[in-house]
């Protein structure tokens, strides 16, 4: 199972028991997105080959209000 915390500096995963954080700036240079305007699920398929996909993706934008 893979966790996401989001805050408005990066987010912190917890991916198959190991916890480590992705800096704002590498999520946006790997999506070529503002920060805010990734989603939930492209910062998924950045940790794992294989996400497991549910639901409808959210902006980081939204998360955070």
């Amino acid at each position: 199972m893979t966790t996401l915390a989001f805050d408005d500096d990066g987010v912190d995963v917890v991916y198959e028991g190991t916890e480590f954080r992705l800096e704002r700036d590498l999520i946006e240079e790997a999506t070529e997105k503002s920060y805010h305007d990734v989603t939930d699920h492209e910062v998924l398929k950045i940790v794992a080959e294989q996400p497991n996909l549910q639901g409808e993706p959210r902006r980081i934008g939204d998360i955070l209000d």
